[in-house]
């Protein structure tokens, strides 16, 4: 089977764009990469991108639009839509075209405007993610449905908000490494300034969520040939696996145990290796609870030791894994439709090399994952030093 690699990995700063339209974000993003990467457009013959606009991705159509911007003429293309678990699956898209030899060098592109508060906006995003018999008429709220699932997590796994707040600690300290990061200036944060920010949902305080902002990046998927020719080290996509488990919070099922569970074991498997084969790992956190579910579901830890692990140390800096090495969705900013290519930038640089303050001395395999919705659509990604 061809082996296929990530040859580059691009993401412009998270911020408020506020005088720039998603298009224009997409543009900078093209700019950017291919610059930075060294590659010409002619030599790219795929395109893969997530849809354009806010978090409700109202440009289906983007595709078609970047084609025109670059002037190329690919062998695939396509506008892709898991929410937060898009950008894995655009990798294993362009992984399996490459594999059956129909591309060569195909660009996953992602840019986010996340909904600001009023105008609507909540109403929007409700409708967007929520049954429209079961959930909607209801009036719920993002927040508040994370928050029934993190309920039932702590009230199984013996959590408490003090461990959630720990999760929120060690974001922090990797932005602080990391020089684009929102909060990366902001200054370290304690457990107990978690608890004393102001609840927002029980049980998240204002410095357990997401940080809202806007941005964007791009990874590029290529021929391990070619990957050799653009990057010192590429990244090789040594796993994957993908589960969609629920389509809504009120499905029937487990909502702790989440789609990461058997997206994890195909990961593993297709890869040949073990969590304790994995030297860091980036979890998609739109709130702190998350991550601690994460780590039990994939396997790092046993039910219930994820809190016990996380007050040790191990997912810091200099930790035994590090995780969300470029400060998380928490303290680097959550780019709405985006947010998941900054775990996948993120989890490339450290394989490429390339990850700056961030890198971590040790990195020869990497775990990805995210999901889409309310922990729905899950996607898991291996990169590694070698095939």
């Amino acid at each position: 089977m061809r082996d296929v690699t990530i040859a580059g990995a691009f993401e412009v700063p998270p911020r408020r764009y506020r005088e720039h339209t998603s298009f224009d974000l997409f543009r900078m993003i093209l700019k950017g990469a291919l610059a930075e990467w060294n590659v010409r457009p002619r030599e790219i013959d795929g395109l893969l991108t997530t849809t354009g606009g806010d978090v409700t991705g109202h440009d289906t159509y983007i595709h078609g639009r970047l084609i025109s911007e670059l002037g190329i003429k690919p062998a695939l293309a396509e506008t892709m839509n898991l929410g937060g678990a898009s950008h894995q699956a655009m990798v294993n898209r362009a992984a399996m075209a490459i594999r059956e030899g129909r591309a060569n060098a195909v660009i996953c592109i992602s840019a986010g405007k996340m909904m600001r508060p009023g105008l609507g906006a909540a109403e929007i995003m409700v409708r967007a993610i929520c049954d429209p018999n079961l959930e909607a008429p209801y009036g719920p709220w993002i927040a508040a449905l994370y928050g029934l699932v993190a309920t039932k997590f702590m009230a199984e796994r013996g959590v408490e908000a003090r461990d959630l707040a720990r999760v929120a600690v060690s974001a922090r300290k990797w932005a602080l490494l990391h020089p684009e990061a929102r909060q990366h200036g902001a200054g370290p944060i304690t457990i107990e300034n978690v608890l004393a920010s102001r609840m927002v949902v029980t049980p998240f305080h204002y410095l357990d969520c997401s940080l809202p902002s806007d941005g964007g990046g791009a990874v590029l998927v290529t021929r391990a040939d070619l990957g050799h020719k653009w990057a010192r080290q590429p990244a090789f996509v040594r796993g994957y696996g993908e589960y969609h488990p629920r389509g809504a919070v009120s499905d029937a099922g487990d909502l702790i145990e989440t789609g990461a569970v058997l997206a994890g074991r195909k990961a593993f498997a297709e890869a040949k290796l073990t969590p304790a084969d994995i030297d860091a790992a980036q979890l998609y956190d739109a709130f702190s609870s998350t991550p601690l579910m994460l780590l039990e579901n994939l396997g790092f830890c046993k039910p219930g030791d994820a809190a016990r692990f996380v007050r040790s140390g191990a997912i810091d800096p200099g930790g035994s894994l590090p995780v969300n090495t470029y400060g998380g969705l928490m303290s680097y900013g959550h780019t709405g439709e985006s947010s998941g290519m900054s775990l996948l930038v993120a989890g490339a640089r450290q394989i490429l090399g390339i990850a700056g303050p961030t890198q971590i001395e040790r990195a020869r395999n990497v775990l990805i994952h995210a999901y889409g919705g309310i922990m729905f659509y899950h996607t898991t990604t291996i990169l590694g030093v070698e095939p």
